[in-house]
């Protein structure tokens, strides 16, 4: 990003230069509101760049046409604040959707990256449960599998820890670790927990009066 404005309602932030080189692990930091989520939605074009030039996995975010924001969503994993899981669907169906909709239709190639990816977050034997009958912990690793299901450049990571207890949000984290370093996924985390940030240390970005500060 060079020199980007962006706002949700109002201008949030404005001057926004900041370069994620793949492969990195970066923490996104800030007070509630400081518009950290303003910043990860504008990553997959749910927030117009207001002015300056933005890239994200070599798609142009200004102006970017209606018809190119699947494509570049394609290129992403996106780790939602509130989920977002489908509950009138089976863990497998919620992964699966996902390929559908990005193109994929071979039954054996879905059940394959799908049990795949389960298996990589320790839960292929949930692969027919519902998500109302898991834990939190467990349906935020169910959320990571989905977004990795498509083999995304990018993981973006709105609070994946934000409702769990200690213990879990380090097994989120290490999974998210796991992903970056075995895959060489970047992955851009916000997060308020500073106990996270100090036992697995990264580089850390911070939105603060409107700018972003290393």
């Amino acid at each position: 990003m060079k020199n980007v404005a962006l706002s949700y309602e109002k201008t949030v932030l404005t001057d926004v230069n900041l370069q994620i080189k793949k492969g990195e692990f970066v923490y996104l930091i800030g007070k509630t509101g400081a518009g950290k989520s303003t910043l990860l939605r504008s990553l997959y074009a749910d927030v117009p760049v207001q002015s300056g030039e933005a890239t994200v996995c070599g798609f142009a975010l200004k102006d970017i046409m209606k018809k190119n924001i699947p494509l570049l969503r394609r290129r992403l994993g996106i780790v939602f604040q509130d989920m977002q899981l489908l509950n009138d669907r089976t863990v497998f169906d919620n992964l699966s959707f996902v390929l559908k909709a990005t193109g994929t239709h071979d039954k054996n190639i879905i059940k394959e990256r799908v049990m795949q990816c389960l298996d990589s977050v320790g839960l292929a034997d949930k692969a027919q449960i519902y998500p109302y009958n898991l834990s939190e912990g467990e349906m935020q690793r169910i959320v990571l599998a989905r977004a990795i299901v498509n083999n995304p450049e990018m993981i973006i990571a709105d609070e994946p820890t934000g409702n769990l207890d200690p213990i879990t949000s380090e097994e989120i984290v290490k999974l998210l670790l796991k992903l970056n370093k075995e895959n060489n996924t970047t992955i851009l985390m916000a997060t308020h927990d500073y106990l996270i940030i100090n036992d697995f240390r990264n580089r850390v970005i911070s939105c603060e009066d409107g700018k972003i500060r290393e």
